[in-house]
């Protein structure tokens, strides 16, 4: 992106409660203002009680609300994971799988817990291919990056290992 890193903002956070509605504005709104990249996160709450359906038109309503600014965005769903059973965690890749979206996301970084080997590849074994997931949250060493990307992860979210490559270029 000629040098730059693309602008990404996240709408719905930090639990994903706003209305739809209020999504869409929030989505629509980051892309005219300069948005490349945009995080969604699913009202987890719609995940718990079933609201399966409701959880994909919202997917599709950003989506279209994005599209309807500008082609080519980027939209991700965050689904927090360490909140969610295996069988939601599937479900959910079902979902995103149907949404037009283009990554399914591990979390936020604000809950209880961040990206696990087994939440990668469980989407990994359950999303469709034109999906791609980021593991966010928690990633604290080379090691562990690189296995999330053996495991099937086309991108990552830490700010440790920025860190850790830093102080290893200072010494």
């Amino acid at each position: 992106v000629n040098g730059k890193l693309p602008i990404c903002t996240v709408i719905g956070f930090p639990n994903g409660y706003s209305t739809t509605e209020s999504k869409c504005f929030e989505a629509a709104d980051a892309v005219q203002n300069g948005a490349k990249e945009v995080d969604m996160v699913i009202n987890v709450g719609w995940l718990k009680d079933k609201r399966y359906d409701d959880l994909l038109d919202e997917i599709k309503a950003i989506r279209e609300a994005i599209d309807t600014v500008k082609s080519g965005i980027v939209l991700k769903v965050i689904i927090e994971t360490c909140l969610l059973t295996d069988e939601e965690k599937v479900k959910m890749c079902e979902i995103v799988s149907k949404s037009g979206a283009d990554y399914i996301k591990t979390s936020t970084g604000f809950s209880k817990g961040g990206a696990t080997f087994e939440d990668v590849k469980i989407f990994t074994e359950h999303v469709e291919p034109h999906v791609k997931i980021k593991a966010a949250g928690g990633i604290s060493s080379i090691e562990d990056a690189e296995k999330f990307i053996g495991l099937g992860a086309s991108r990552l979210g830490t700010s440790r290992i920025v860190k850790i490559v830093k102080a290893s270029e200072n010494k």
